[in-house]
Parts: C-alpha cells; structure tokens; sequence
C-alpha cells in the first residue's frame, strides 16, 4: 500500500478521477498477484515453497511487460522472471497462443537461473480476446541428475531440462511431459504435483483479473499498464536524477568451491539509469556456482532500487533505469553449459558488492555485509547399508532453508536469522522433519556472531542434523562465508564465519556432496552479519540489552563492547531475578 500511496502522491493529480481510478485498478492488480502466490504456497507440495515462500509471482502486460509482482516471493525469482514471458512469447509464438494453454519451462538463461526453479507462463483471454500473461516460479526439491548442489561440470550433469514448451494445450495437458519428468526424478509425485500448484495459481491470477476487468469494464489493459509504466518510469528517474553523477567501484571475495572468487563492480550514476559494470569479476568456476546474468542482474537491479527507491513498486518500468552489464564467462555471466545449481550462491553477493561501491557515492544508505547466501542444506536419506536396516527405513530427499545474521544498517542493528537479499523465510523443525526420516537435534540463535559496532550485526544460528535409527544419508552442503566473512562498514567490525563439523570432529567441506555414515550427526554454525560504525560509538543500553537477551557473552561484552565487570555481573543478576534493566 506504501508503494502504491507514494506514486500517487508524487505523480498524481489528486482532483483528476480517472487517475484515481487506474490507482485502485494499480492497486488491484497487486492483490490480485498476492492472492496467486497465496494460491501457490497452499497448494505446492515442496517444502522449499510451503514454509520458505521461494517462489514469485507476476502479472504482465500482451508485451510481456511486467505490471505487478506479488509480495510474497524472492527477488531473485521476481526479478528475473520479469524477463522471462518474453522468451515465452517469443518460444511459443504469437500465433500458437491459445485460450487455456500454460506454458513451462526450467532453462536456466530464459527462466531464473537454474534447473531447479519451474517457471509456468499461461495467458490471460477477455471475451476471445488475449489481454496479458500471468507467470509464477518455484523452486523444486529435485530435478534428477546429480541432485541439488555444486558438484556437477556441466549444466547436463544438474538435471532434467524442460524447455519452453506448452504444459497444456488449449487445457489439455501433456502426458507424454508428465511421464517424462516422473522418469528422470527422485520425488515424481512431489515434482507432479508442484506442476499443478503451479499451473492452479495462474488461473487463480487469471480469475480474478476477469473480476477487476468486468467490474471496472476494461477490454483490455493497455490504459491501465500505461499508466503503472509510465508513472513508475518517472518515479524512479526522480529518484536517479536526485543522486550525485558519480562512479565508484568496489570488490569483495567469497570462498567459492576450490579457490576464492572475487565480485568486482563499477557504480555509475548517470541522469537517466545507473549502470552497474562487473568487468574485473572472476571467471566462470568448474563446479555448478556459476550465475546466468538474469539472476545476478536480479540481484544487482534489486540492491540498487532498494538503496534509491524502496517505495515504489517492483514491474518493467521501475527496473529499466538500473543497465547491468558482466562480461561473457565471468561468474556472474555464465553462458551454457556452465553448471548453475548453486547459482544463489553467487547471486546473493552482488547486492553487497554493489551496496560497497554505492556507498562511496552516496554514504549512510546502505547496510553492512550480512551472512549474504542462504545457509542450505539438502539431505539425501537412504536404509543404511554398514548393517541391516529397519523394515520402516526409507529413502528421502530433504531440503531445508535456513540463514545467517544480516549485515547492521546505519540506524538499526542487523536482523538475527534472516535470508537478505533473498526474502525467504527459515523453515521450521517440524516441517523440515515431516518431509523425511531428519531429525534437527539443535537449531537456536549463535551468540556473538553478530559483528560488533555501533549498531550490531545480525546472529547466525547454530544447527545440528542427523538422521533417524537405521538410516544413513548424504549431505548437500551450500555454505559460504567460511574464510570471508561479512566485512563491517564504517567502522564496524565483521560477523562470525560459518564452521562445519560431523560429532565426531571430522571436519566437512562448506560445499559438496558428504557422506554420513548412522548415528552420525553434522553441527554447522552459521554466520553473523558484519557492524555499522565504530563500536566504541554504541550506546551503553544497547549492549546491555544484548547480554541480557544472551545475543553476546559476557566475555564479548567485556573485550569488544568495554563493558565494566561490575555492570556485566548487574545485568546477568538482574536476568536472573526476572528484573528489568
């Protein structure tokens, strides 16, 4: 509603009813596409979609025009699907759209960057007549091939590709697709059913977009998608033409698979766009970490509409000012056949590559380093096989989506636990548990994770996972952040590292398929985001309230913070006696 308020106040004429008019059609329009990602999160049978919300939803224009996103949902898949329903249009041709067709794909460089997210696409028909698209994105549990992770040399390795081609025609869907992709899968049912949540919700989009054209007696929404793109154009050419014409570049490091990967960046504002250049970044890497340009233009789009122009909503118009460029065959340009499973690994860096370089330009907006990319896991459960196992021992695949710490903002702490820039939510215990023979023997907040400084990083989390009696299983791990942790900015000091270990004190690998033999668990600690300003800036209550949350220790309040041992000992007293500080 924010958004929707802001545009009108800026751009509108208050007096002039058929403004008003297309503003409550506006708004509409993004309720309408909220209620088709609700539709999906009901009716999906992953658990990556149920309980942590990675999908998008969107609703476009007879162009392939974006229009309206849902809230719910990642920028990663929000933004690259915006460029999605042209290749759709485009694959499928103009001539071959009909009334009750939905069209599908996985291709990594037409879709949102990796096998494992399904893209569905299915037009939108007004009295015969084609008025739109509306389009929606998932990410699966499993595509076949080597399963989710960074182990494969080539995208051929990583699963099933599906491309641009009609899931149903004119209604009537495919079976032939349908017993293809129950063949080449490890969760068919799962994977089929996901389909069809997929499919369901564009039609939930569809109906209810006939409602607001019926209601409002639209034939069709070229005035209405004028309208969103042109004020949404101007919107955040305002917000660009505000800023200084200045260029600054920046670099950061991750640990990559093997070797260290450095994102280099070069800002440049100018009058009419910002142009974000990521010439000097590594090249592409053996192992599937690599990132298709749409994904990582996702990220860098989004980072920079975050820092400038916060309000105003997401669709073509709003994104077309931020030009991305990458050179071929760098990691944030990988072309085909390049392995890309992992390619949020990468993607969820380039926001606080950018944020650094913007920094320098505009100081104070942006927050520090946070953990950066999802802490995952995927496990792959099976009867061990060292001894007889149980009759009820079972296979499973498991995939569960947990966070680090996000990096401080220059006014606020960092958030504890929190998927930025990603959006998606940590799933809880009991789903990850309910989905395969898991058990999540410990998952709580990381003390001192967080960086110090004037404001605090965000805390990581610890976790340890293990499997239930007779079974064994294999690891996904998709960690970064173990020798680069988050850097502080202005001043503030960096987050804690990720570390990985079985129970044993075998010592795991932050990336790759790892065995697990029975009765074995891993611990993972995952990172803190990094502080913003100098730590001897942070205010006394603060970092007394922080002890008494347990979010630092008292040997961190009393090494990092200077906090006296008379105070530290009164504040942990006080906790004791159930006192207020």
């Amino acid at each position: 509603m924010a958004a929707w308020i802001y545009v009108r106040k800026v751009h509108l004429l208050a007096n002039d009813p058929k403004s008003v008019a297309y503003q409550v059609m506006w708004n509409r329009l993004i309720s309408v596409v909220e209620e088709q990602a609700q539709a999906l999160v009901r009716t999906a049978f992953s658990t990556s979609v149920r309980e942590a919300g990675d999908l998008s939803a969107g609703v476009y224009d007879v162009e392939g025009q974006m229009l309206a996103q849902a809230v719910t949902g990642t920028p990663g898949h929000v933004n690259a699907m915006a460029d999605a329903v042209a290749h759709f249009i485009r694959r499928i041709g103009r001539d071959n759209i009909s009334q009750g067709d939905v069209y599908i794909t996985n291709d990594p460089w037409e879709g949102t960057g990796h096998l494992h997210d399904i893209t569905m696409v299915s037009p939108s028909f007004h009295k015969g007549n084609l008025v739109g698209f509306f389009a929606c994105t998932a990410h699966i549990v499993d595509i076949g091939g080597r399963g989710f992770g960074a182990d494969a040399a080539s995208v051929y390795e990583e699963g099933l590709y599906i491309p641009v081609m009609k899931f149903a025609d004119a209604g009537v869907v495919d079976e032939t697709l349908i017993r293809i992709v129950r063949g080449n899968v490890r969760e068919p049912d799962q994977l089929i059913g996901d389909m069809y949540a997929l499919a369901t919700c564009n039609e939930i989009g569809h109906r209810r977009l006939i409602d607001m054209m019926t209601e409002f007696e639209l034939s069709d929404l070229s005035d209405i998608a004028h309208f969103i793109l042109e004020n949404s154009r101007r919107a955040t050419l305002d917000r660009i033409a505000a800023l200084p014409r200045k260029s600054a570049t920046a670099e950061m490091t991750i640990d990559g698979f093997d070797t260290p990967i450095t994102l280099r960046v070069n800002v440049t504002i100018h009058e009419d766009r910002i142009v974000s250049n990521f010439e000097g970044t590594s090249g592409v890497d053996k192992k599937g970490i690599n990132c298709p340009l749409v994904y990582a233009k996702a990220y860098a789009c989004y980072a920079l509409k975050v820092a400038i122009a916060p309000e105003i909503p997401n669709n073509a118009a709003s994104l077309a000012p931020f030009e991305i460029k990458a050179p071929v065959d760098t990691i944030v340009n990988a072309v085909h056949p390049a392995p890309v499973a992992l390619r949020h690994i990468v993607g969820h860096f380039v926001p606080d590559t950018v944020f650094a370089a913007f920094d320098q330009i505009v100081p104070g907006v942006v927050p520090a380093e946070g953990a950066g990319c999802l802490c995952n896991f995927q496990v792959s459960l099976r009867p061990r096989t060292d001894a007889p196992a149980p009759n009820d021992a079972r296979r499973a695949e498991v995939l569960t989506f947990n966070s680090g710490g996000s990096g401080a903002r220059p006014a606020y702490d960092g958030l504890n636990a929190t998927a930025f820039p990603s959006g998606v939510m940590t799933m809880p215990v009991e789903a990850t548990e309910h989905a395969g023979p898991v058990i999540i023997w410990r998952k709580e907040l990381r003390p001192d994770s967080g960086g110090a400084g004037k404001h605090r990083g965000g805390l990581g989390q610890f976790m340890e996972v293990g499997a239930r009696e007779g079974h064994e299983f294999d690891i996904q791990a998709m960690f970064d952040r173990v020798d680069h942790p988050a850097r502080g900015r202005r001043g503030g000091n960096f987050g804690a590292a990720t570390t990985i270990r079985r129970d044993d004190g075998v010592a795991m690998k932050g990336k790759g398929k790892q065995f697990v033999p029975h009765s074995r668990s891993v611990l993972m600690a995952f990172p803190g985001g990094a502080g913003y300003g100098p730590v001897e800036e942070r205010a006394k209550s603060a970092i007394k309230r922080d002890l008494a949350r347990g979010y630092i220790s008292r040997e961190v309040a009393a090494s990092e913070y200077g906090l006296a041992e008379d105070e530290i000992s009164a504040v942990l007293e006080a906790v004791l006696k159930g006192e207020d500080l």
